[in-house]
């Protein structure tokens, strides 16, 4: 099988995954009970009707008393057609209430992801160079401190700390703040440290051992018999090939963060992006909206590891997939 048809096949295979996620998310909260149609008898009961009427009313105006096999299917239609329902916790369309909480997701997601891509192999790479010595010591230090240090609490320290006491961050996030902007540069700047600090130990610890391997590979001692320096010869002698294996815990790492992680700092520093509302949407039994952003995060998730399959061939000529 070529690359063309093994993509081919990843992705048939992403849709099937997809599919499975979707089908469970959607028969859990259909068993759950449904917030407004208790809050409908509730309100009827306190006003001395019938309860049961009332949550029957309800239950009919949102289409709950459909059979689960109908409401489904209805769903799976809207998610090949785009029309994924009305997000009733945000009053708005759930495509678009997924695409705001995206536009803000990725103003600190993006910068986040570029420094862990860059600094986490760099400072492995530097602290095998220097292996058993202060600055190999200095560097695993401070990037195990930020991967063992919980990222919420983290998060909370350095904004009471830059927030209540320097006050020369905001505490809540300003959403009419430009993009492109020195202020929302400072109000992300905080964010952003807690998750690269969270990311960077695993990223370093890999980077470091495979990087410390490759230093004693018999193509590093004929590069520096041939004079190369000592820049280039790590560059394109140790770092490319530490790239390969690293590439698997460069993607799990981000993904994991990004799926969990950065839902708790979208928490603490008040960011409306979309782990937040996923969370807002779980509160309110929201189903439309919950599993359309689980969609959005399964996306996410297969296409992530679909690139991290793709990298490897660029990093490493000699993987093939004509056998798979």
């Amino acid at each position: 099988m070529g690359l063309g048809r093994y993509v081919a096949a990843r992705l048939a295979w992403a849709a099937v995954v997809s599919l499975v996620i979707v089908t469970i998310t959607f028969v859990l909260l259909a068993a759950a009970p449904n917030p407004d149609v208790q809050r409908a008898a509730t309100q009827a009961a306190l006003e001395g009707g019938d309860p049961a009427a009332a949550a029957e009313r309800a239950r009919e105006l949102r289409g709950l008393d459909q059979p689960l096999s109908v409401r489904y299917l209805d769903y799976l239609r809207g998610v090949y057609t785009l029309e994924w329902g009305w997000a009733d916790s945000r009053s708005q369309p759930v495509t678009a209430a997924l695409a705001e909480g995206l536009y803000y997701t990725a103003q600190y997601s993006i910068p986040w992801t570029i420094l862990t891509v860059v600094l986490g192999p760099l400072v492995g790479v530097y602290s095998a160079a220097n292996k058993y010595s202060w600055k190999d010591h200095l560097a695993t230090g401070a990037a195990f401190f930020g991967y063992a240090i919980p990222n919420f609490f983290f998060g909370i320290i350095l904004l009471l700390v830059f927030g209540v006491w320097f006050e020369v961050i905001p505490i809540t996030y300003d959403t009419t703040v430009p993009v492109f902007s020195v202020a929302n540069a400072v109000q992300l700047s905080v964010p952003v440290f807690v998750l690269v600090t969270g990311s960077i130990g695993a990223v370093m610890r890999v980077s470091r051992n495979e990087s410390a391997e490759f230093q004693e590979a018999a193509f590093m001692k004929t590069a520096r018999a041939k004079g190369v320096s000592p820049l280039r010869a790590y560059a394109y002698h140790v770092m490319r090939p530490t790239l390969v294996p690293l590439s698997t815990t460069l993607v799990g790492q981000l993904l994991a963060l990004f799926l969990g992680s950065s839902l708790l700092v979208e928490v603490v520093f008040s960011i409306p992006g979309l782990g937040r509302v996923t969370y807002n949407a779980l509160i309110a039994q929201d189903t439309n909206l919950v599993l359309g952003s689980t969609l959005a995060f399964t996306f996410v998730a297969v296409v992530g590891n679909l690139l991290e399959d793709l990298v490897f061939t660029v990093l490493d000529p000699r993987i093939s997939y004509d056998d798979r």
